[in-house]
């Protein structure tokens, strides 16, 4: 057994890079101790959105369901993966792994090859909701999908797969279960566990753990920013512990702060509750191990909770949108002007005015605007209704008809569009007996060999209260010091994201970089984790000021995580907010104003 495993990411998403596969496979990483080649190499392409999408395909193809572009990297590189000895981890089976498993032998046989691949299911939960054998909270459920952890994933290495593809586990299960596999862990080395689940955190969303979506990206080397940011690589070691770097001659940069950029996204506290571990992210500790090399160690976790969470996505209704463009002058009497005459259409269309009509806020435009688009601002309008009819001609010609009638300058951005079907996430929990865990080896003859597992460690811990390690809500007494007002972002980086219909916001004092500064860097912790309070946050974030908001230390980490619930409303599909996924919340707070002691800096 080899003293290192070696992971690689080559998809964060469904639609990441196509090319990413080949890149992975053929890309060496120069170490301390030489240049090697990948282990494994994972890909996920599931979100809580995409779960929706592949909904809808299933329900106009039942073939269908899962990760088609994968199918097509599988095409082109899985003779390389068998010539290279590097197998292949992936959630891309959506709803449909037994199908995407058949339809990888077809291509394999096609192409001459005959690898054992093998897929992990149990996870669909739907056909349980529908016989009223498991209670949700929703009958009306399209899929309901128990996010399932890694030993399946390792007893399928385990048999000799070559190739195995999941339905929903968690998206760090594809980089725990091949560290399992290869290093014999059992269900209760928490700490190595746990280690391995912020691997694969680190890892999950490809090229954003080496500086895709990094605010300190004008930090990173030129020529980092010249060609495709390589995607990621974990070196695993026994203990759990591992060294994140990428592939030799590639773009982006692997630093502590691309990394804690990566930790802090789409977490809801200082522990990440997960189907075979609860790990604890304030213990993680960060250091830069040369170039593009960065040492993670430390980790330590706990029991898992007792039940498995579950995502339901349900069809919520209609949405059609329209976006007015706002010139010049007068811009909030234009708005008012507009929104009246909208509004008394819609009051007075014969199927009735939809269920939400929500507006954006418009304003101001540039003062003596240099261009007529710097001059110019767009108010958006969007309407959701169970009713695809409201949301259609009725609305849509409310807008258009207004034309030669309205504000001066009237325009749109796009001519009007159909109503889409949207849907609505719930998060939801149900018991691990509940849920069977299976685990198919394909042969060559397409023969199936099937395994069932109990989905649960020897022991679980329930949920505890967490009220102890957030930030409390009382508003720090004002210090005697010069201050000045500067954005928060002066010296502060941010990553924010979607969990349902909450927010979350990483914010971290920088490590390196221009903003740095490293004889002021414990001062610079211990004053944003005294600022970033609830109350702070809600004055930083006006949308928030009527919602619940939990701050957590992460001292390790040198910053907080910050958790908005019920800003994004249902969940990214049905949300109205401009930014639906939240994907900029974090830039736009680091660029709010606060005062900032004159020694910090």
């Amino acid at each position: 057994m080899s003293d290192v495993l070696r992971i690689g990411n080559c998809s964060g998403f469904y639609g990441d890079r196509l090319s990413a596969m080949r890149e992975m496979l053929e890309g060496v990483t120069s170490g301390p101790d030489g240049p090697h080649g990948l282990d494994v190499l994972t890909g996920d392409y599931l979100a809580e959105l995409t779960m929706l999408i592949l909904g809808k395909d299933a329900m106009r193809d039942p073939a269908s369901g899962y990760a088609r572009t994968f199918l097509r990297q599988a095409e082109d590189c899985l003779g390389l993966a068998l010539e290279k000895g590097v197998r292949i981890v992936s959630n891309a089976g959506g709803l449909n792994p037994a199908g995407l498993a058949r339809r990888l032998t077809e291509v394999a046989t096609a192409l001459g090859l005959s690898p054992r691949i093998a897929y992990v299911s149990g996870d669909n939960l739907l056909p349980a909701v529908q016989a009223g054998t498991v209670d949700l909270g929703r009958s009306d459920a399209l899929t309901a999908n128990a996010y399932l952890g890694a030993f399946g994933i390792a007893e399928a290495l385990a048999g000799g797969a070559d190739v195995v593809v999941t339905g929903r586990v968690t998206d760090a299960s594809v980089v725990v279960g091949p560290a399992i596999a290869h290093f014999g862990w059992t269900p209760t080395q928490y700490d190595a566990l746990a280690g391995a689940v912020v691997a694969g955190h680190v890892l999950e969303c490809g090229t954003q753990a080496t500086g895709g979506n990094f605010s300190g990206f004008r930090d990173l080397p030129a020529e980092a920013l010249t060609r495709p940011l390589g995607f990621p690589v974990a070196e695993l070691a026994a203990d759990g512990s591992f060294v994140v770097t990428k592939h030799d001659d590639t773009g982006g940069a692997v630093t502590v702060d691309t990394v804690t950029a990566q930790l802090v996204y789409e977490i809801q506290s200082n522990r990440y509750l997960g189907p075979d571990v609860t790990t604890d992210l304030d213990s993680i500790r960060l250091e830069q191990a040369g170039s593009d090399r960065v040492q993670v160690s430390g980790v330590t976790g706990s029991a898992p909770p007792a039940r498995l969470k579950v995502a339901v996505n349900v069809l919520g209704g209609f949405r059609n949108s329209v976006e007015l463009v706002l010139t010049g002058l007068d811009i909030e009497e234009k708005a008012a002007w507009v929104r009246r005459q909208v509004e008394t259409a819609l009051e007075a269309s014969p199927l009735g005015r939809p269920a939400t009509v929500a507006w954006s806020t418009a304003g101001p435009a540039t003062p003596d605007a240099p261009t007529e688009e710097s001059a110019s601002v767009l108010l958006r309008l969007t309407v959701l209704d169970p009713d695809a009819d409201k949301v259609g001609k009725p609305f849509t010609s409310a807008a258009v008809e207004l034309a030669l009638g309205s504000y001066p300058g009237f325009a749109i951005t796009a001519p009007p569009a159909k109503p889409t079907p949207y849907g609505v996430y719930h998060p939801a929990y149900v018991d691990r007996d509940a849920v069977e865990h299976v685990v198919v080896v394909l042969g060559a003859d397409g023969a199936e060999k099937e395994r069932v597992l109990v989905p649960h460690p020897a022991r679980t811990a329930e949920l505890g209260d967490e009220s102890a390690a957030r930030r409390p809500s009382p508003y720090p007494a004002p210090v005697d010091t010069l201050t000045r007002r500067m954005p928060l972002g002066s010296f502060v980086h941010a990553r924010s994201g979607d969990k349902g219909g909450d927010a979350n916001i990483g914010l971290w004092v920088a490590h390196t970089g221009r903003a740095a500064s490293p004889e002021r860097y414990d001062a610079r912790v211990t004053w944003l984790t005294k600022l970033i309070t609830p109350h702070r946050v809600r004055e930083l974030v006006p949308e928030a000021a009527d919602l619940d908001v939990e701050v957590y230390p992460l001292p390790n980490l040198g910053g907080v995580n910050v958790l908005v619930r019920g800003l994004l409303g249902e969940g990214v599909a049905a949300s109205t907010r401009f930014d639906p996924q939240a994907k900029g919340l974090g830039e736009w707070v680091r660029s709010r104003l606060v005062s900032v002691e004159d020694s910090l800096l």
